[in-house]
């Protein structure tokens, strides 16, 4: 097979580029700038292009497969050359369909807890034996990479509802046909894409129809959304498994699980854990893993990179970062960790960076999320804003959306650290949230130095 990537940098663009070569096939890529750790990724395994740029010159009859990367535009020579040579042009997702046609394909959809319920099920099908490709959105301890393309009978993805490509519109996850889909729950996100409520709903109601007929659809009845709408939208000809949260207790800041009388300690936390925990059962009961398989094998896992990730603590502080961003995230990472630490103030900082969470129009849908942390803050960047070509965000606008008495609201990257410096850290959590970097400050440096 050769196969040609158009916007071979991208984060997993070029992490399915490498699964491809490793699997034997011929791949060549393009892009007009590549960064690490894509840059040194591709160099090692010998198919980094050797000039940045766009070649219409590299598209040629020979290709079995163009894969289209969210990077390119419209008018890409490449893309515009392979059109005229009639070529098999795929975005990431069609392509990944093509790949499993023959699979058992589990897709793990909704607003939250994607990559998080994606991880626990890879990492419960490894330690049982089982052989199986994936794709995942973060880094997991002991997968070299975040997309694996084999001849194994199994893929387990994570199903994004972003548009696949630029001449692809449609979100990423109605096209990979699930004969087992979960959705973790429903919650308002990328206005840029959805510009109402109504439009983002109907994208789960489409990817419900796409499930083969005889699958399973695995649901968060906890979510009243969700709920409603498989209750409006039921069909005949697939199965449905209900989840919520599992029978568990916590001590001494651990939380035990039980499921179907078998018992563990875990090592991650929080309500939206347990509920990615059980819908990641009932997926790999049907993949055939037992219950002591699975809770033997959960009570390991120790989370996906930046998902209530423990940066650093000692016997009276901890410091967590999360990739938490949309308000139904927030909410849930904040409520885990004051449930889990009921006794310690918490200190939460929240970067806004996306397009959503930059816009004020969609400002109001933040009210309550921070409702539990003792401490409060929300930082944003005049220069994501430009960024993203949104005019300038008022403090009080955010500070009105949030609706948190004491919030404190700063864009300014020192003050943020200022801030940070004069805070109590005694019999305290800090809890840092951002799909961004703050600006590039050394949150892991500063983490460490406040538990020394």
């Amino acid at each position: 097979m050769k196969v040609h990537f158009i916007a071979i940098g991208g984060s997993v663009m070029h992490q399915l580029a490498l699964a491809l070569h490793k699997k034997g096939y011929q791949v060549t890529g393009s892009d007009d700038e590549i960064f690490e750790p894509a840059l040194g990724n591709l160099r090692q395994a010998g198919i980094l292009p050797a000039v940045m740029g766009w070649f219409p010159e590299k598209i040629h009859a020979g290709l079995d497969a163009v894969i289209l990367g969210m990077h390119a535009k419209a008018d890409n020579p490449e893309l515009i050359r392979a059109r005229e040579l009639n070529l098999s042009i795929y975005s990431f997702p069609e392509y990944i369909y093509q790949e499993s046609i023959h699979k058992t394909r589990v897709v793990v959809g909704g607003s939250h807890g994607k990559t998080t319920t994606t991880a626990m099920i890879m990492h419960v099908l490894r330690q049982a034996g089982k052989d199986f490709d994936y794709l995942v959105g973060a880094r997991l301890d002991g997968f070299d990479q975040s997309v694996r393309i084999t001849d194994a009978p199994i893929l387990v993805a994570e199903g994004d509802e972003y548009p696949a490509s630029v001449i692809e519109k449609r979100p990423k996850f109605h096209f990979l046909f699930p004969q087992i889909a979960i959705i973790t729950g429903i919650a308002w996100d990328h206005i840029n894409v959805f510009p109402t409520f109504d439009i983002y709903l109907e994208q789960f109601t489409i990817f419900i129809d796409k499930i083969d007929a005889g699958g399973l659809l695995i649901y968060n009845e906890s979510d009243p959304v969700l709920k409603e709408l498989v209750t409006r939208h039921a069909r005949t000809d697939i199965r449905y498994q209900p989840y919520g949260i599992p029978e568990h207790s916590i001590s001494n800041g651990a939380t035990t699980v039980t499921i179907e009388g078998q018992q563990n300690t875990l090592r991650v936390f929080g309500d939206h854990n347990l509920l990615n925990l059980h819908a990641a059962w009932y997926a790999c009961e049907e993949l055939g893993v037992d219950a002591a398989a699975f809770v033997k094998a959960i009570a390991g896992f120790s989370g996906a990179a930046k998902r209530l990730e423990l940066m650093a603590k000692n016997e009276q502080t901890a410091v967590y970062r999360d990739f938490a961003h949309a308000p139904s995230k927030v909410k849930a990472t904040i409520d885990a960790v004051k449930q889990q630490y009921p006794e310690r103030t918490l200190i939460g900082v929240l970067e806004l960076h996306t397009y959503s969470s930059l816009n004020e129009q969609f400002m109001d849908q933040y009210k309550g999320a921070m409702e539990k942390a003792d401490k409060a803050v929300v930082y944003y960047s005049n220069h994501a804003l430009e960024l993203k070509r949104l005019p300038p965000l008022n403090a009080s606008t955010i500070s009105a959306g949030f609706g948190k008495p004491g919030l404190v609201v700063m864009n300014n990257r020192e003050s943020l650290m200022q801030w940070l410096q004069e805070q109590q850290y005694g019999n305290s959590n800090l809890l840092l949230m951002s799909s961004g970097n703050y600006d590039g400050a050394d949150m892991l440096t500063f983490a460490k130095n406040i538990v020394d």
